[in-house]
């Protein structure tokens, strides 16, 4: 698989994300699917991403930054949201924020395999609590 392809099958994977459509994330995510060293498979992973946009109900997947070299990809994603009550134990109440993810993906027979992700919960955290 080329870079290129590679960046097409991302960019339909976050397509799907925005669009909620979990019917097609078995074309995006293995069966075997981890998620920062666990072993969830493709029916956690959903579990997960639907529980994100319960918590988050605007919320939208942008690429700010890819890098493809098959079989990884890095990308750097931005969210400006407005959570529904705590994210990651902090109280935001539906408060707008902004906020990153630095989020590492190693494909296996073209799909999600495994999912390194670091969240910049210290921009959530300045957020609420300033005035």
């Amino acid at each position: 698989m080329s870079s290129a392809d590679l960046s097409e099958i991302y960019r339909g994977y976050i397509d799907c994300l925005n669009r909620q459509d979990w019917s097609s994330l078995a074309n995006f995510v293995h069966d075997d699917a981890r998620y920062n060293g666990d072993y969830i498979g493709l029916s956690g992973y959903r579990e997960m991403l639907e529980g994100d946009f319960r918590a988050i109900p605007d919320l939208h997947f942008n690429i700010v930054f890819l890098v493809c070299e098959p079989p990884r990809v890095a990308s750097r994603l931005y969210f400006d949201c407005a959570p529904n009550g705590m994210l990651f134990e902090m109280p935001v109440n539906g408060k707008r924020i902004q906020f990153t993810e630095n989020v590492f993906y190693e494909f296996s027979e073209g799909r999600i395999h495994d999912v390194w992700s670091i969240i910049d919960k210290a921009a959530i955290a300045a957020q609420i609590e300033a005035p």
